[in-house]
């Protein structure tokens, strides 16, 4: 299983915004970014990612799971970039900060890091395990 890590303005589409969606939801779109394509394309449902609230805050906030695959973005008049649904799995107890992450050596190498700007961004399994327990999850 894979998992990933989903950016948002918390001033477009926040964690409380996710959660009001409830089981059926919603749509990430607005993908521009042709690597960040490639990891939407890449994703299964059922696989979980981090929401990470991206400029204000930069903080990872909760977890979403991917609940319907990979299909044409509606918004692109290009017609080249698609999008994923996902829903609201569990708030993280202590919000893990951009600075927390950065602090950790064990997560030196995560995409998050080294490119900050890419807004799907996959997230290795052990860089989920060290997130997950920094938030308060086990």
């Amino acid at each position: 299983m894979a998992y990933w890590l989903f950016k948002s303005e918390p001033a477009t589409w926040s964690w409380d915004q996710q959660v009001a969606a409830g089981e059926a939801g919603t749509y990430w779109n607005g993908v521009r970014n042709h690597l960040a394509k490639k990891h939407l394309m890449a994703m299964q449902v059922g696989e979980q990612g981090f929401f990470y609230h991206s400029n204000e805050g930069k903080a990872v906030v909760g977890i979403v799971a991917v609940i319907r695959p990979y299909y044409p973005d509606y918004t692109d008049e290009s017609g080249r970039f698609g999008m994923v649904d996902v829903k609201a799995v569990a708030a993280l107890p202590r919000p893990v900060t951009l600075d927390a992450i950065k602090a950790e050596p064990d997560l030196a190498g995560m995409v998050l890091v080294n490119n900050s700007r890419l807004s799907v961004q996959p997230v290795s399994e052990a860089e989920w395990v060290r997130v997950r327990a920094m938030g308060g999850l086990g």
